[in-house]
């Protein structure tokens, strides 16, 4: 049954909002799973604040021109499911690759390749993009760096004001000593 002018305005409309809202996507070759497989799927991308969607090649196309995405027409060839990667595109990549690897799903679905900051990816490359730190582990190294130099400091004013307690307590002992011998 066609898709009537109004839905796929609706349509465009979405995959564009959501573009909006995403550091990128990874294109999935799918065939043969099942729904609650792909309702796996889906939980596991939603978990890392991505999106799959199963999207109309030609509607998709027409959303990237109007959210000025990169067009990537290779990609968008037969039937494929969209991975948004939300703003979190490696943990999300990272989270759909082991979850092909796990459930053993690399048979019935193939990374074709994906669009991140404005550069068509092909499959090696979303695999080089899901080794990238995910955002909550951005996150902690950059704790971590801001951290550190303030653990220095605290230490180094630690060890100085150690030094002048034990400068200061040998005076006071030295001192003592002096008066009880005279």
């Amino acid at each position: 049954m066609p898709i009537s002018k109004s839905r796929k305005e609706e349509l465009v409309a979405e995959y564009t909002e959501i573009l909006s809202q995403s550091d990128g996507f990874v294109v999935v070759q799918t065939q043969g799973l099942g729904v609650s497989q792909v309702q796996g799927l889906r939980n596991t991308v939603r978990e890392q604040n991505g999106r799959y969607l199963v999207a109309k090649n030609t509607l998709m196309r027409k959303a990237l021109q109007e959210a000025d995405w990169v067009v990537p027409d290779d990609l968008l060839v037969g039937p494929v499911a969209i991975v948004f990667g939300g703003d979190n595109m490696p943990g999300v990549s990272k989270a759909l690759l082991k979850h092909m690897q796990d459930e053993g799903f690399e048979e019935r679905m193939q990374v074709t390749g994906g669009v991140m900051a404005g550069e068509i990816l092909d499959a090696q490359q979303v695999d080089a993009v899901s080794k990238l730190p995910t955002l909550d582990e951005l996150r902690a190294q950059l704790a971590g760096l801001v951290l550190s130099p303030a653990q220095g400091v605290v230490n180094a004013l630690h060890q100085a004001t150690g030094g002048v307690v034990n400068v200061l307590q040998a005076y006071l002992d030295k001192h003592e000593d002096e008066a009880e011998a005279a």
